[in-house]
Formats: structure tokens, sequence, C-alpha cells
């Protein structure tokens, strides 16, 4: 009995101190970005026209929420639906089901390098949509498309059945049940799996290399080449000169992040209040 409490105290223990590590690293992180990129900041660097004297950043902030945009466009709807059809349409057990599972967990742990090599091969050369907001838009739904069919299935799963039997026993419909009681429900779960998505196509930049290309001004059209946020902060940090204005980029990627996950949890709190 001890030698349990013993173990449950130690692991505790670790528990907290690995979880102060981890905020401790990521207030590191931010607090050398910040020091590092906000003495830097200045007009000229949200300029509409970026040249190789000002290098602004405002067309790579404009084309990351197009990205951004585009992306959950193609990536959301499929995996929502996706998750719908594996929670709600086929047997728990089912050997499809696993199929699928096991795939999106292959998918999710496959680099983005990788990723970015496919899409130039498949988008950019066999389709022959070139080095485009587009090609790079299709590339990462592919690569986000894991962790929403993830995140949107346990939200679906966490569900009560009950809801799913009273629906049914006042005479819903399998569809009607699926988007006015399960849905609804389900939305901060799915919210969830939005925002980490969200994250990860800010801070990609191997796959938008090879797909959406570097050109740095404000897309006139979706077949137009774009570079993001995180690839602008790499060719300035590459080139060796503009160092300083690589941090300063970085801040701005940290202040995009944190305002898109804000909006995101509030429109989720706002959607779930609603419903």
């Amino acid at each position: 009995m001890k030698l349990t409490k013993f173990i449950d105290r130690a692991l505790l223990v670790l528990t907290w101190l690995f979880a102060g590590l981890t905020i401790a690293v990521l207030a590191y992180i931010i607090f050398h970005i910040v020091i590092n990129g906000v003495p830097h900041l200045r007009l000229s660097l949200f300029e509409i026209r970026h040249t190789s004297a000002n290098v602004s950043m405002l067309p790579s902030i404009v084309s990351t929420l197009f990205m951004v945009i585009l992306t959950l466009i193609f990536a959301v709807p499929l995996g929502i639906f996706t998750s719908i059809f594996l929670v709600e349409y086929m047997k728990k057990g089912s050997r499809f089901v696993n199929v699928v599972r096991s795939a999106a967990e292959l998918l999710s742990g496959i680099p983005s390098i990788v990723y970015g090599l496919f899409g130039l091969l498949f988008f950019v050369e066999f389709l022959g949509l070139g080095l485009s907001l587009l090609s790079g838009s299709l590339t990462l739904s592919i690569m986000i498309l894991p962790l929403v069919i993830r995140t949107t299935e346990e939200a679906l799963k966490s569900v009560p059945d009950g809801y799913r039997e009273g629906s049914f026993a006042l005479g819903a419909g399998k569809l009607r049940t699926i988007f006015v009681i399960i849905l609804p429900s389900a939305i901060p779960g799915i919210f969830a799996g939005v925002i980490l998505a969200v994250g990860r196509i800010i801070g990609e930049s191997a796959a938008l290399i090879f797909t959406a290309g570097t050109f740095a001004q404000i897309p006139d059209n979706i077949l137009q080449s774009v570079r993001t946020l995180a690839v602008h902060m790499w060719v300035l940090s590459g080139e060796g000169h503009h160092i300083n204005e690589a941090y300063a980029t970085a801040v701005a990627l940290l202040a995009v992040i944190f305002l898109i996950n804000a909006l995101s949890t509030l429109a989720a709190k706002k959607i779930f209040s609603i419903a």
C-alpha cells in the first residue's frame, strides 16, 4: 500500500516536472523571439509591395491567410464527412474502419518534405498547376486531413449514445440526428482539431517551398506563386543579410498564430452556445 502511494506521488511529481519544463521551454522560445524581433519591427516591413530593400512581410501575411482559408475549405469538409461515415455508418471494429485509421496514422507520420515532393510531382507537374497557391493548399490539405479525421472522430465518439437513441425514439432519421443532435454536441472537439490544423498550416515551410514557391507578392489568383510567413522567414534567414528582419517575421508569425487561435476559440464558443 505504501509502495503504491509512493509510486502515485512520484508519477504526480514527474507529471508536474515535465509540464513545468514544457512551459519553461515554450516561454524561453517566445521570450527569445520577442526580445530579438520586436526592436526590429518597422513600418517598411508592412508595405504593400515587397522589395529587396524593405523585405516587406505584408504580402506573406496576406498569402498565409489565403493559404489557411483555402486549405481549410478543401480539408475540413472532407475530414468531417469521412469521420461521420466511419463513426455513424460503419460497424464498430470493422476492418475497413481499422484500415482507414491505420492509413490516417501513417499519413500523419510522414515528414512534410515528402508531402512537398509529392505535391511537386503530382499537383505542380502532373496536373500542371505550377508553383501556386492552389498547389500549396492541396498539398497541405492532404497533410492536415489525418488530423482533422482523428480529432473529429474522437469528438463524435464523445457524444453519448443516449443522444442518438433519444433522437431516434422521437422519430428523427439518421441524417437529421447527425446534423441536428450529434454535430452540434461535437463542435468543441471538431474546432480543437481545426485549430491544431491551422497552426500546422501557418508553420509549414518545407512542403510549400516545392509547391507554392517563394514569390513575395499578394496573389491575384489561386494559380499564382506565393510566399507564406514561414517561407519568408526561411528565405530571410537563409540569405544571411536579414537576420534581424527574420526575427521580426517570427514575431509576426507568433502574433498571427495567437490571433487565429483566439478567434477560432471565440467562434467555437459562440457556435456552441447557439447550438
